[in-house]
C-alpha cells in the first residue's frame, strides 16, 4: 500500500541522477542546466577520459631518404612511434552559436619511437639502430563540438577540430646515437606533423563515435511493464556564454497501446525566472526543474492502470478492524455483527492532482471507502464514504537515495450510502483520521525513509545537493562527484 501511495511523488525524482538556472518551454515538462561550473567539470573529465582512452597513441612509420655529402643517399626509418603520455595544465571551455568549445593549451606529450638508418657505397654497406625520446612542448589542443537536436535526438558533430605543436626535442639512444642526432633533426617537421595529423584524426573520430552511441538511446525509459518516460528532447541544446540547456518531454505515459491517457495537465508552461525560485544564484554544476505535470503524467498513467486501489484488513493496531471497537461510534454495526472482522477497501476515483508549491509538494485524493464486515467468512459490505485526502510531502538526498516524508494536511468525508443506519460523520471522520495520521501515514514514512536508489552515471552521483520547491517545479540543484554519505536536506523557497 505504502508503496502506490508514494508512487506518483517518487518516480519522476528518480529521474535525478546526472545536470543553475533552468527555463522550461511549452513542450518540455523537464529541463537539464549545465551551469560555468559544470562545463568546467565536464570539460576536465572529458578531456582526462580522452587521454586515457588515446594513451597509447601510435603514429604512422615515417621513412625519408636524406643526401648526405661524402656519404651519400642515407635511408632514415622511425617506426613503432608511440605517444606514451600527454599533459593538459590548463584548458577552456566556452559555448557559443556553433557548439561547445574546448581548448588544451601549454600541453606537453612524450613519445618514443624506433631509429634505423642504412647506406651503401660501391666500397661497403652500413647500417644502425636505435630508440629515440621525443618531448613534445607548447602544444594546443581545440575542438568544436556542435550540439543539435534531431527529431528528438541529441547529435554531436565535431565542426571544428585541431592540433599546433609548438617545439619538440629529440634525443637517441642506442648505437652510434650521438653521430646521427644531426641526421635525425631532419625529421622533426615530419614527426610534428605525424603528432597534429594523428590527434586531430582520433579526437575527430572519438566524437563521431560518441554520436553514434547517442543514438543508440531509447526516445522512451520503461518503468515495469505499465509506464514509460518520454525522454524526446523537445527544447535546445541552448547555449549562452555560460550554460548548457536542454529540454525533455518528460511526460509518463501508458506501455498498453490500447490505454486511453486523460490527465489533468497542460502545455502552457511558465519560465522558472532568473530570481531566487532558480538555481543562478548557486554556485552549482548542474540544475534540474521538474514540472506538476511529470507527477500528475505518472498519476494518470497509474489511475488508468488501475493500480489505485488497496484493501486495509491488517493493521498493527488491530482492535480497529473490529466491530467492538466501533460501538459508540456505529452502535447499528455493532449490534448486526458484534465482534465480527472488518476490513476497508480504499478506491481512487480520479488521478491524484499533485501541485508544487513553495512549501512542498500537495495532493490531493478523492476515493471510496468501503467498510466491509466479515461474518462467517463472507466479505459483507456495509457501507461507503466519499473522503477527501489532501497530504503534503517533501523530498530529500541522502548519498545516492532518494527519500521523503508525507503528512495528512486535510480530511473531509461524506456519507455515500449505508446498510448500518445513519453514521455520525464527524465521529467516523475522527477515527479515520486516527487511522490514517497513527497508521498508515507512518507506515509510509517509514518506506520513505529507506528511500529509493538514485542511479549513478559512470560512478558519478549529486552531491551537495539542494531542493527547492518553486513556481510548479522541484528544482534540484547539484555538484556532480563521486558520492558520499552526507545527508543533503530539502529546502524551502518562500516568496
Amino acid at each position: 500500500m505504502s508503496r502506490r501511495v508514494f508512487i506518483i511523488f517518487v518516480i519522476p525524482l528518480l529521474l535525478i541522477s546526472s545536470s543553475t538556472h533552468v527555463e522550461s518551454g511549452e513542450d518540455g515538462y523537464i529541463s537539464f542546466g549545465i551551469s560555468e561550473k559544470g562545463l568546467e567539470f565536464a570539460k576536465d573529465l572529458l578531456i582526462n577520459t580522452a587521454i586515457s582512452s588515446l594513451i597509447p597513441l601510435q603514429l604512422p612509420k615515417i621513412e625519408q631518404n636524406v643526401q648526405i655529402p661524402l656519404v651519400g643517399k642515407v635511408r632514415m626509418v622511425l617506426s613503432d612511434i608511440v605517444i606514451y603520455q600527454v599533459n593538459v595544465p590548463t584548458s577552456i571551455v566556452q559555448p557559443g552559436e556553433m557548439g561547445v568549445t574546448i581548448v588544451a593549451s601549454g600541453a606537453t606529450a612524450n613519445l618514443s619511437f624506433e631509429w634505423s638508418y642504412s647506406y651503401s657505397t660501391w666500397l661497403f654497406e652500413f647500417s644502425d639502430s636505435g630508440v629515440a625520446y621525443v618531448q613534445v612542448e607548447g602544444m594546443e589542443i581545440g575542438m568544436t563540438l556542435g550540439l543539435k537536436n534531431q527529431q528528438g535526438t541529441l547529435r554531436l558533430s565535431p565542426e571544428d577540430c585541431g592540433c599546433y605543436v609548438s617545439y619538440i626535442s629529440i634525443k637517441l639512444d642506442g648505437g652510434a646515437s650521438w653521430l646521427y642526432q644531426g641526421i635525425v633533426d631532419y625529421f622533426e617537421d615530419d614527426i610534428v606533423s605525424a603528432v597534429e595529423d594523428t590527434i586531430t584524426n582520433k579526437v575527430t573520430d572519438a566524437v563521431i563515435k560518441l554520436d553514434s552511441v547517442f543514438q543508440t538511446f531509447p526516445k522512451e525509459i520503461s518503468f515495469g511493464n505499465i509506464t514509460a518516460l518520454n525522454v524526446t528532447i523537445t527544447e535546445g541544446p541552448t547555449m549562452t556564454t555560460t550554460s548548457l540547456l536542454i529540454g525533455i518531454n518528460g511526460l509518463f505515459t501508458q506501455i498498453d497501446p490500447k490505454a486511453t491517457l486523460v490527465g489533468h495537465y497542460t502545455n502552457n508552461l511558465p519560465s522558472t525566472g532568473t530570481g531566487t525560485g532558480s538555481c543562478s544564484n548557486s554556485e552549482k554544476m548542474v540544475g534540474i526543474s521538474v514540472h506538476e505535470n511529470v507527477l500528475n503524467s505518472a498519476s494518470t498513467v497509474y489511475f488508468n492502470s488501475k493500480k489505485m486501489y488497496w484493501v486495509v484488513d491488517n493493521l498493527p493496531d488491530q482492535k480497529i478492524l473490529n466491530t467492538a471497537e466501533w460501538r459508540f461510534i456505529i452502535p447499528k454495526l455493532y449490534k448486526e455483527y458484534p465482534n465480527d472482522d472488518m476490513s476497508f477497501n480504499f478506491t481512487v476515483l480520479s488521478p491524484p492532482l499533485i501541485q508544487i508549491q513553495n512549501q512542498g509538494i500537495v495532493a490531493t485524493v478523492n476515493s471510496d471507502v468501503f467498510i466491509n464486515v466479515v461474518d462467517a467468512g463472507e466479505v459483507i459490505p456495509v457501507a461507503c464514504i466519499s473522503m477527501e485526502i489532501e497530504a503534503s510531502g517533501f523530498a530529500g538526498i541522502i548519498s545516492t537515495t532518494l527519500n521523503g516524508g508525507i503528512s495528512l494536511s486535510k480530511l473531509t468525508m461524506s456519507l455515500k450510502w449505508s446498510k448500518i443506519g445513519t453514521l455520525h460523520m464527524l465521529l467516523v471522520q475522527s477515527v479515520m483520521s486516527r487511522l490514517l495520521k497513527s497508521i498508515i501515514v507512518p507506515v509510509v514514512n517509514l518506506r520513505l525513509r529507506v528511500g529509493y536508489s538514485l542511479p549513478d552515471f559512470h560512478g558519478y552521483e549529486l552531491q551537495n545537493a539542494s531542493i527547492i520547491y518553486h513556481d510548479s517545479k522541484i528544482l534540484v540543484c547539484s555538484d556532480i562527484a563521486r558520492a558520499y554519505d552526507d545527508y543533503i536536506p530539502h529546502r524551502f523557497y518562500y516568496e
